[in-house]
């Protein structure tokens, strides 16, 4: 008879009816669990949400993700057999887990007060809070833009540039009197002073200006602190800008309840759905109008389109976003919202030595920086 290993991971699929699917997941994962003999571990049904990038998604075939990760090192260092039970959404999953029908849920869970009430959660692994993004308009950008070109540190950084290159001018001036001789130039002192400055702080011309060999050294020089200030003014300006469209955006955003009235995308049985409808309650008006994120990628295509005017979700997920987007059309406008601890759910009937063993591997792998470094590879696709 054959025997499940520990690291193994069945995901039945059949085209089907939904029903039939269902019936027949369960007949599939009943063989699996009655093939495995009496003495060994049994086999957990963990259930996983798809499009919850980049904590949980499949992609060509494999399940992906910071929660699948950090859940498959667990199930190695524990020796814990398992099988993937796909499921819709962290609401879903929870709803399964306390009924029975799943084992674990994993994924990036947040442990909320009001999922507290019912359901049984791991050791947290990390702490987070919400954060909303949204598109900024072209007047965002362009006043952003004429903020950093007149902002005094880059001012001061165009006068450092000036008066470097003006120095150099000098120095060729005076390395050059027995050379290229520029005092004696048809265009006068003046102006042949002002044609070494064009020259150096340009580049072109140089061979016409200096003839000696250390007039030579100070055009190279001239060339690298060029290069050097090209580089820095452009980089300035590019960070200043991005930052100015998010406190464009923040300003305009100063708390969740100045998205009264707008339409923004969640995903179904998130907290920030949950967040939202409770503002609703609470009689926020004009109401906010909650469109359905079925994936955590579809926030391009519904910020670009116009069909919501801001996306909520969790703030791994939004950093995520803006680093995969790497559109300066979009902004963080709030973030850190309600932080909140974030863990897997248990289900209550799950022994006490198996939900140990998964605190205990939790507890070591955050210690150990684990977690961390697994966080980052997933929004940033690097360890480092």
């Amino acid at each position: 008879m054959a025997e499940c290993s520990s690291s193994a991971r069945i995901e039945p699929f059949i085209a089907i009816g939904p029903l039939s699917i269902a019936k027949l997941r369960a007949a599939v994962i009943g063989l699996i669990l009655a093939a495995v003999p009496a003495h060994a571990a049994p086999v957990l049904r963990v259930g996983v949400a798809d499009g919850a990038q980049p904590c949980s998604y499949r992609q060509q075939g494999s399940w992906n993700g910071m929660a699948v990760e950090l859940w498959q090192r667990i199930a190695d260092e524990e020796k814990l057999p398992y099988v993937l039970v796909p499921g819709q959404s962290a609401a879903t999953l929870l709803a399964a887990a306390q009924r029975g029908e799943l084992d674990v849920a994993i994924g990036c869970l947040t442990v909320s007060p009001e999922r507290l009430r019912g359901n049984r959660f791991s050791l947290p692994f990390q702490e987070t809070g919400l954060g909303v993004m949204t598109r900024r308009t072209r007047l965002d950008l362009g006043v952003s833009l004429l903020q950093s070109l007149l902002s005094p540190d880059l001012i001061r950084l165009l006068l450092a540039y000036v008066g470097l290159i003006g120095l150099l001018s000098v120095a060729v001036w005076r390395v050059e009197r027995a050379g290229s001789k520029p005092a004696d130039w048809p265009v006068g002192r003046r102006r042949g002073f002002a044609l070494i400055f064009q020259v150096l702080a340009t580049g072109p011309g140089t061979n016409t200006v200096v003839v000696t060999s250390r007039g030579h050294s100070l055009v190279f020089l001239s060339y690298l602190v060029r290069i050097v200030s090209a580089s820095l003014l452009v980089s300035y300006v590019t960070i200043n800008v991005v930052r100015g469209s998010d406190d464009a955006s923040s300003n305009a955003l100063r708390s969740v309840r100045d998205l009264a009235g707008q339409r923004v995308g969640v995903r179904e049985g998130s907290v920030s759905e949950q967040l939202l409808q409770r503002l609703n309650r609470s009689g926020v008006q004009p109401t906010i109008q909650l469109r359905e994120l079925k994936q955590v990628l579809d926030a391009d295509e519904l910020l670009s389109a116009g069909a919501v005017d801001a996306v909520m979700a969790d703030e791994i997920q939004i950093d995520f976003l803006m680093h995969q987007l790497a559109d300066p059309r979009y902004g963080l406008a709030l973030r850190n919202l309600h932080p909140q601890s974030q863990a897997f759910a248990f289900s209550p009937a799950l022994n006490e030595v198996t939900a140990n063993k998964i605190d205990m591997a939790l507890g070591r792998l955050k210690r150990d920086g684990v977690v961390s470094q697994l966080r980052r590879q997933a929004i940033y696709g690097t360890s480092n």
